[in-house]
């Protein structure tokens, strides 16, 4: 008998400002597409049930880059509290849906490496009503994003509001989190060196900034 897909939302956190940046790094270059576009487009390409990006600065123009996908747009207002209250904007948005989902996969728009046979592996991993946390490796016992939680855990990520993320939550239920660890090196952008040397590293050319 075939293993049933569960029913997995993804949710890309793309509203910050990236003031160290200097411009919206969502609209980066990224191939022939912006950063972002690249996101949405691997996390489509996915065996998720849906897509939800949550924008917050810059939102017109960063909208206007991602409207024609087959993706949910939440505009969060409260943006500036950080990425904690971007994952409780789109939990309360699940939460409050006439759709029935079995988790969610917290995904980051500035990391380009991230590809859809990765997400892939989260949702093929997930077994539902089992209170798992499937949360990314990064060595030295660290884990982050992506992550994918149950969706018993739902009403502890819309209660989330500092720029911690959902690191409290990983360090609550430790001890229930299975890790996945990815084929290379999961640097996300922050900097204009972080973007000049990616972008060189994965197009072989220089882009952006100099």
């Amino acid at each position: 008998m075939l293993k049933k897909t569960p029913n997995i939302a993804i949710v890309i956190l793309a509203a910050g400002a990236s003031r160290r940046m200097g411009t919206p790094k969502q609209l980066l270059s990224w191939g022939n597409d912006t950063l972002l576009k690249h996101a949405v487009k691997t996390a489509v390409d996915s065996h998720a049930c849906k897509v939800i990006v949550v924008l917050g600065a810059n939102y017109e123009a960063i909208e206007n880059d991602i409207k024609s996908l087959a993706i949910t747009i939440l505009k969060n207002d409260n943006w500036e509290l950080g990425l904690g209250k971007s994952i409780a904007c789109a939990a309360n948005s699940i939460i409050n849906s006439n759709e029935d989902f079995d988790g969610v996969l917290i995904t980051l728009a500035d990391q380009p490496l991230i590809d859809t046979a990765f997400l892939n592996e989260f949702i093929t991993n997930f077994i539902p009503n089992q209170n798992q946390i499937i949360a990314t490796s990064y060595g030295e016992e660290k884990k982050g994003v992506p992550v994918l939680f149950d969706k018993n855990y739902f009403s502890e990520l819309e209660m989330l509001s500092d720029d911690n993320g959902a690191k409290i939550l990983l360090k609550k239920h430790d001890t229930l989190i299975e890790v996945l660890k990815f084929k290379t090196e999961n640097l996300d952008i922050d900097l204009k060196t972080d973007y000049n040397h990616l972008f060189k590293a994965s197009f072989g050319k220089q882009k952006g900034f100099e």
